[in-house]
This record gives structure tokens, sequence and C-alpha cells, in this order.
């Protein structure tokens, strides 16, 4: 196994979890991962996922010599653009999950492994951790992780860091977008993401991050019937009803107990 898949009350995390390699991905990491988005998003016990890596730090992206593999005369054009598609569908699954989704960094985030990073909702790291896009140096692009990039840290600052090289530290993630805040104490600000997730109804989370990520592909009008009509159905539902009148009567509503 390359991931470790834990399970705390309501609350799911992954470990990346490949020492040898800083926990960069290959194919079995990326099957891995897969499986585990999917059993999380199956699971309506589960409220939130944290990723993190073991051994002090986060991914050092994919892994070369995978890299080198689908380099080989026996691998073909059509071989490694499915082997790059999984990892977007791999980024995909991990961004539409219905939960709370947190990553947090220490050590490093490069390449793939800041990526992954930006298709979480939440992201800490510690100040002194190291980011770098470095597909351009060895002659890639970053072809899957440049949509999550430039969501999360803006269409200039993509470019910039992208196109450059740039390379810098877990203060400077945060100043410029790409995390939302640098701590060495990681553990207590999961467990401040934690508490706030736990006090929002499930189903209204989910509605929430399907209307976020839906109103990137709709024109104006339909992402208007969409949030109302999503609106209409959280209301009218046993966890809306149960959180109105929990407000009316000025007590916790039942998952948040």
């Amino acid at each position: 196994m390359t991931i470790d898949l834990e399970f705390n009350d309501q609350w799911a995390t992954l470990w990346l979890d490949r020492p040898a390699v800083r926990n960069a991905m290959n194919d079995a990491m990326i099957d891995e991962m897969m499986a585990a988005f999917a059993r999380v998003a199956e699971d309506d016990a589960i409220r939130g996922l944290t990723l993190r890596g073991r051994n002090g730090v986060f991914c050092a992206g994919g892994d070369l010599n995978a890299f080198t593999e689908y380099q080989s005369p026996e691998r073909t054009h059509a071989d490694v653009a499915a082997f790059n598609r999984r990892i977007g569908t791999m980024l995909d699954a991990l961004n539409r999950l219905p939960v709370t989704t947190v990553v947090l960094v220490e050590g490093a985030a490069i390449a793939g492994g800041l990526g992954l990073m930006c298709a979480a909702d939440v992201i800490a790291t510690t100040p002194d951790a190291k980011f770098s896009l470095t597909e351009t140096m060895i002659g890639i692009p970053p072809a899957q992780i440049a949509p999550f990039v430039v969501a999360r840290a803006g269409l200039s600052t993509a470019r910039r860091i992208m196109l450059t090289g740039a390379r810098f530290d877990g203060t400077e993630a945060v100043r410029i977008g790409l995390a939302d805040e640098a701590t060495d104490d990681l553990d207590g600000f999961e467990a401040q993401i934690k508490k706030g997730v736990l006090r929002c109804a499930p189903g209204a989370i989910a509605a929430t991050k399907a209307l976020i990520l839906g109103s990137q592909q709709l024109s104006r009008d339909e992402a208007l019937d969409r949030a109302a009509d999503s609106f209409a159905t959280c209301l009218r539902s046993d966890e809306g009803r149960e959180g109105v009148a929990s407000f009316l009567e000025k007590r916790k509503p039942d998952w948040a107990n």
C-alpha cells in the first residue's frame, strides 16, 4: 500500500506513505487514492477528509521512475496520455468530494504535490515548507494540475509560478493565495476546521460545494436556476427542517451533537 486511510469518529485522514521517494505519486498511489476518495464519498457518516504526508513531507510530485517507464519504446503516445489523464481524474475526484477536504503541508509540496493540494477546500502549511512547480524544468507542462492552480491562486499568480520555476515557502504560499494559513501547529489548525465543519449540516455542505464548482461552468441564468433548485431541495429536506427548528428553538441541530 502507498497510502493509509484512517477513520476517527466522523473524519477520515488519508496519509501519503512512500517514504523512499518523498511520497511521490505513481500508478499504484493514484489508484489507491481514487479508491479512498470513492469510499469517503459513499460513506454518509464521514463529514470531512484530511490529506497529509508521512515522514515529514507532503508530496514531491510525480514519481520520475514512472515517467522513465512511460518513455520506453514499449509505451505509446496513447499510453502516456492515458496515464496523465488518470491523474486529472483523480484530482477531479478529490475536488468534487461532497465533504470538506483539508490538506496539511509540511516539508514540501512540489509539482503534482502542489496540484494535489490545490484540489482541496482548505490548506494549511508550516511556514518553512517548500513549494515549486518544477515540470517545465524537466521538459513537460504541469498538464492536469494547471486548472487547479489557476482556480486556487488566480491567473496572474499561476502564470508567474508555472512559467518561471518559482520556489517559495509556506509564508509566501499564504501571501499569494495558495494556502490559507501558515502555522507550526497543523494539528491545532485542523482541530479548529473540524469544529467548524461539524457545526454545519452535511447535506448543506455537499450542496454548497456542488454550487461552488458548478458556478464555474454554467451561464448566469443556469447558475441562478440551479441555486434556486438546490435551496428548495435543502430547505424542504429533513435536514433543513431540523436546522430551522433548532435555530428557532435555540438549541443545537442534531448533526452538531
